[in-house]
């Protein structure tokens, strides 16, 4: 594989970007100024014909890569016969919500079909107030559960909630296990999970005694790539089944093998009453589940709660598709040995480059922070788009993520090969290399 540099945006790519700028709202994103026009395996292209190895998947969404031939023939085929039907049951709605509750742990045995991942979180807020009868719920610093009412009032980054007025009543934050930047300047394993010891204090303080629940994700993929230690996943399930607190994990980002297994909760066996699901369930095709237990669906009744498009035919056979190609080609093996040679790689870049402070992630979910210097870790976010423009003109996509905005998303399809990983290192490693 050679890679060489090329001007980004091309013509084509910069007359279409004219083009948004005049009809779209500058709210749809910052991303690298190229107009993808399609998409095979690990690869993209834009619409000047410029080739980039994806270390995206579309904001980890397309985890059997783009285009696969099995997805898109069930798509096609769905797509022939029946694409819609309101609340009414298909066989491929039934036969998705059945293998999706056998992949799950036992407790898990209702699925509720959705469409998008703040979707499936706002059901999941709501049912819970619903049957634990109290209105707060207690989330973390960091947390990114969605950009509708619901979600935005228990997102513990400023970005999401910022000057849209007052939140949803009932959103009692705490602090998230973030070891690279701990607030309260421990560190682990010594201080034994001190922000969990904490969070009794946290809710003492500023709830009003009407705490129903907890939600949590695996991982914090939009603050960061901020992942937790071994074990505090588990401890938090503890925590809440002592309090009799219902517990929900966002797997919107972390399921379907992004962390080298199915669900981000089989590595801790962690049985959550209910799990928001979504991005690569569909793996393209818009789909989402919120995942619970009988008894705490049973407090809506019939028809209280649905969804226009929600578990429509089309969406369900393609995330039917999903689940087979997964299953068959062990992508969630593939996602946990890659994300270790990834990993191992991109900590040679840290002893590298001064200005890259740490590197964590698990399975094909990584993130570089980008600082000053490894002693400041002073955010660099400007140096870190540079970069990422950078590795785009010898041909690699990456996003930026981060609470400030200093942290490069290393993401790629499950389907990666050690080769392609390795080439898109190299690229990196050459970007990174002119600063």
């Amino acid at each position: 594989m050679k890679y060489e540099q090329r001007a980004i945006p091309g013509p084509k790519s910069a007359k279409l970007l004219e083009l948004a700028k005049q009809y779209e709202p500058p709210s749809m994103g910052d991303q690298v100024p190229v107009v993808w026009d399609h998409g095979e395996g690990v690869w993209v292209y834009d619409v000047d014909g410029n080739k980039y190895l994806d270390f995206t998947s579309g904001v980890l969404v397309t985890n059997i890569g783009h285009s696969h031939p099995f997805h898109v023939e069930a798509i096609r085929h769905q797509a022939g016969r029946l694409m819609n039907c309101y609340s009414f049951p298909t066989q491929e709605r039934i036969e998705l919500s059945k293998q999706l509750a056998e992949k799950l742990p036992e407790n898990l045995d209702r699925v509720f079909l959705l469409t998008t991942g703040a979707e499936a979180t706002e059901a999941a807020i709501r049912i819970a107030k619903r049957y634990s009868g109290k209105h707060e719920i207690l989330s973390f610093y960091g947390a990114f559960h969605g950009r509708t009412y619901g979600p935005m009032s228990v997102a513990g980054n400023a970005n999401t909630r910022r000057k849209f007025g007052p939140a949803l009543s009932g959103g009692v934050i705490a602090p998230f296990a973030n070891c690279y930047r701990c607030v309260y300047d421990k560190k682990f394993p010594e201080c034994d999970f001190y922000c969990l010891k904490m969070l009794d204090r946290v809710v003492e303080s500023t709830s009003s005694g009407d705490l129903g629940a907890v939600i949590t994700e695996p991982y914090q993929g939009g603050a960061g790539f901020i992942n937790p230690p071994e074990g505090w996943l588990k401890e938090l399930e503890k925590w809440a089944i002592n309090r009799g607190l219902l517990l929900i994990v966002d797997e919107v980002q972390s399921a379907f093998g992004r962390t080298g297994k199915m669900f981000a909760i089989d590595r801790e066996n962690v049985k959550p009453q209910m799990i928001c699901i979504g991005k690569g369930i569909g793996s393209g095709m818009p789909t989402s589940a919120l995942v619970g237990e009988s008894k705490i669906f049973d407090c809506m009744k019939p028809g209280e709660m649905s969804s226009t498009t929600g578990g429509n035919p089309l969406s369900s056979a393609a995330a039917l598709a999903v689940l087979k190609i997964m299953e068959e080609e062990k992508l969630a093996d593939n996602a946990e040995s890659m994300g270790e040679y990834l990993h191992q790689r991109l900590l040679k870049l840290k002893e590298k480059y001064e200005f890259v402070g740490d590197v964590r992630g698990i399975g094909l979910a990584r993130g570089i922070e980008i600082v000053k210097s490894k002693e400041s870790k002073t955010p660099e976010p400007d140096l870190t788009l540079k970069i990422i423009r950078t590795a785009a003109s010898y041909g690699l996509m990456l996003g930026r993520v981060g609470l400030y905005g200093n942290v490069i998303r290393v993401a790629p399809p499950l389907i990666i090969t050690e080769e392609e990983a390795g080439f898109g290192v190299d690229i990196l490693d050459k970007a990174m290399s002119q600063f």
